[in-house]
């Protein structure tokens, strides 16, 4: 018998949704399932998961004193920083370039 308070893990996941999808839509979604090393299930889950936080956190409104809004508008509204690291990383040749040379195209 499991401690009071504790879940057991079938309560955990008590609540069932079915769904309906085109047979290409489900070949498509059990390939990246199978590429994650997941089933089916957990990988629509994951990403159903995901995706409805970020939906729900672009409808969040942002509160924020007036003073921290000027510091943050300023600092939108300000030039970019040079860095020079990253000016050097994006000038220079990557791994996708032909011995340096852009690529035909």
């Amino acid at each position: 018998m499991p401690k009071p308070g504790t879940r057991t893990p079938l309560a955990l996941k008590a609540a069932k949704v079915q769904l309906r999808m085109r047979l290409e839509q489900k070949v498509v979604i059990a390939q990246a399932a199978q590429l994650r090393r997941t089933s089916l299930s957990s990988f629509m889950l994951e990403h159903a998961y995901e995706a409805a936080q970020q939906v729900i956190a672009s409808h969040v409104d942002i509160v924020m004193p007036p003073e921290a809004w000027r510091a943050f508008c300023k600092a939108l509204d300000a030039p970019p920083r040079t860095i020079p690291a990253l000016k050097a990383l994006l000038t220079r040749p990557s791994v996708f370039d032909q011995h340096g040379q852009p690529s035909p195209g």
